[in-house]
């Protein structure tokens, strides 16, 4: 789908993912992430992969958007873009991201976005199914 297609505040979420993305600082893997997530509030915060020469210690742009969120009090989110350097296909996140955002809300737009700023959109619970989320700590034990 392309970005102008999409109505507001979509439409600036996905550039805000694309234009964030080449300030990432990857000199290990030279591979630009740029993320940026949409609060009920309609407001966007991005982030961009932060590698380490440490390589454990490095961190996704997903989480980096997300926590700029939670760190301005933002725990409500409704959808989130990513863009990496990809140009011929749409990538999803890693396990971990997948993880981290479901804590959130499973069920947000999200949207893979190609450099071009094409994007496809989906439910997030279709990348991580039979999710552990904070709901599944309420549920009955033994």
């Amino acid at each position: 789908m392309n970005v102008e297609s999409l109505e507001s505040p979509y439409k600036e979420l996905v550039k805000a993912a694309v234009e964030v993305k080449d300030k990432a600082y990857c000199p290990y893997s030279n591979f630009h992430v740029g993320a940026a997530v949409l609060t009920s509030s309609n407001q966007i915060f991005t982030g961009v992969n932060v590698e380490n020469a440490s390589y454990g210690l490095c961190v996704c742009a997903e989480r980096v958007a997300i926590t700029n969120a939670v760190s301005q009090g933002h725990r409500e989110l409704k959808a989130m873009a990513v863009c990496c350097d990809i140009k011929d296909s749409f990538k999803a996140p890693c396990g971990a991201c997948r993880q981290v955002v479901a804590e959130f809300n499973l069920d947000m737009d999200y949207y893979m976005v190609k450099p071009d700023y094409t994007s496809k959109k989906i439910k997030f619970a279709e990348l991580l199914p039979m999710a552990f989320t904070p709901a599944s700590l309420k549920e009955e034990r033994v």
